[in-house]
């Protein structure tokens, strides 16, 4: 199950919900400061967040607007505020939700499952035997991770992020010269094509001609 990241400095509040979501199957990590937040956030490994607004070494708004909403990592703000101004500026910085204290813990379980298994239906792409990760940038043929250059994966991860619709070659040609600072040739961007479909062994990804490439999931 997803990584959770309670970022709570009442002792009482994260240890019962350190217990209820770790029954559940989750694995829930603790910060109960601003400070020892910054290193878990910046780990990249929460798959959501749990954020209380009040901490003793600074104001949630401030860290989830400077250190979380770049990461697009869902968030709900836990606070034992309840004015509407609040909930407004929470929901309106983009968090996902916003829970007042006290709460109940089915309550806001309820609520994480569900935004956890919408963001993963969104992250997750499947096309005949091959699916793909947005968020992990990780594809799967077969459940077997399929191996590919740190270039090749940013062009998987191009074509799967646009997936619907029509690459330009030129978009392809931009990303390896972004990638690597040399000219880019069309015979470039065909052998890089080539070897991404030989990986793939499953024709997926559409030659769209005069235009470019397109995967349809």
């Amino acid at each position: 199950m997803a990584e959770i990241l309670l970022i709570e400095d009442n002792q009482s509040i994260y240890q019962a919900l350190q217990f209820a979501f770790e029954a559940a199957g989750y694995v829930l990590k603790v910060a109960p400061t601003m400070a020892e937040a910054y290193t878990l956030v910046d780990s990249g490994s929460a798959g959501l967040i749990l954020l209380d607004i009040n901490l003793p070494d600074g104001n949630g708004f401030d860290l989830y607007k400077n250190r979380i909403a770049g990461k697009k990592i869902p968030t709900i703000f836990l606070t034992a505020k309840d004015e509407e101004e609040d909930i407004v500026k929470g929901l309106d910085m983009g968090a996902e939700d916003y829970i007042t204290k006290p709460f109940s813990t089915r309550e806001l379980m309820a609520r994480v499952n569900r935004i956890l298994r919408r963001t993963e239906q969104k992250s997750l792409l499947r096309v005949q035997d091959i699916s793909y990760d947005l968020d992990k940038m990780e594809a799967l043929k077969n459940g077997e991770k399929i191996q590919f250059s740190s270039l090749e994966l940013k062009i998987v991860n191009l074509l799967f992020a646009n997936h619907n619709k029509a690459v330009k070659r030129s978009d392809v040609i931009d990303l390896i010269w972004e990638a690597t600072g040399n000219d880019v040739y069309d015979h470039t961007v065909t052998v890089y094509m080539k070897r991404i479909k030989d990986k793939l062994g499953t024709d997926i990804i559409k030659t769209i001609k005069g235009v470019g490439y397109r995967i349809d999931c």
